[in-house]
């Protein structure tokens, strides 16, 4: 069953923000979602969800509508903004949100191996005592990993990330992508919205450009950089948005 699957999706607010939005991301696949700031990016995203109702087209999430409960099932999403209950512990934040997992976990209980938490944290280079502090005591970036850290441990099938870079020094930015590339290998599939193009150029198998309301190109980062006689995908993406 395709993991995402986007068909005709329209929004307008103001003016026109996403025009016939089509492309589909496959299993197992790292899918790297690409365009300006302001562009829609994080509009077709709550769209997916079902946060945001599109004004034509459809989205399917394993051949399931975004407007049924079902669809949300073998999904984890982390938002740009994310921002946890202060007065929580990192722990006790982990403890409530995979609480709605429950059925991804092998033991069939909202609990986590002790062993991957730690494999986990110390692959996001993030100190697992730092869990036991108050999230009000975190820097962003330790908020950002344990955004991240609770996405892994889902253990969901699909998983979204909307801006997943932010906040996370060059060190942190290495060790997400070795993450992402591990979960990959778990057989499951990975969409992310990005700026920060040389990361989609490492680790994606597919990206789709935004620009001005519509996709500018779904394929492979080699692929588009070919088509633009580039070497990098900066410069890609500048020749297609200058174009």
């Amino acid at each position: 069953m395709i993991p995402l699957n986007i068909s005709q999706i329209s929004k307008t607010f103001n003016k026109t923000v996403l025009d016939d939005i089509n492309f589909t991301v496959n299993n197992g696949e790292i899918f790297g979602f690409i365009g300006l700031n302001g562009q829609g990016k994080t509009t077709l995203i709550k769209i997916i969800l079902d946060l945001l109702d599109q004004d034509d087209g459809e989205v399917k999430i394993f051949g399931v509508s975004k407007i049924l409960p079902k669809s949300r099932q073998k999904i984890c999403y982390l938002p740009e903004k994310f921002q946890p209950a202060i007065h929580q512990t990192g722990l006790e934040f982990l403890e409530f949100a995979l609480g709605f997992y429950k059925n991804n976990q092998s033991n069939n209980s909202n609990k986590f191996s002790k062993q991957n938490l730690k494999t986990i944290c110390h692959n996001l280079d993030l100190d697992p005592q730092a869990l036991d502090q108050k999230i009000s005591k975190y820097s962003k970036g330790m908020m950002q990993k344990l955004g991240l850290l609770a996405t892994f441990l889902s253990n969901a099938d699909l998983i979204i990330l909307d801006e997943p870079m932010s906040g996370l020094d060059p060190k942190a930015r290495i060790a997400l992508k070795k993450e992402l590339i591990n979960y990959k290998k778990l057989k499951k599939t990975i969409f992310f919205s990005s700026h920060i193009l040389a990361d989609m150029d490492e680790i994606c198998d597919q990206i789709a450009v935004l620009h001005d309301a519509k996709i500018r190109f779904t394929g492979t980062p080699k692929d588009f950089k070919d088509k633009h006689k580039k070497n990098d995908l900066d410069q890609a993406f500048l020749a297609e948005i200058l174009a």
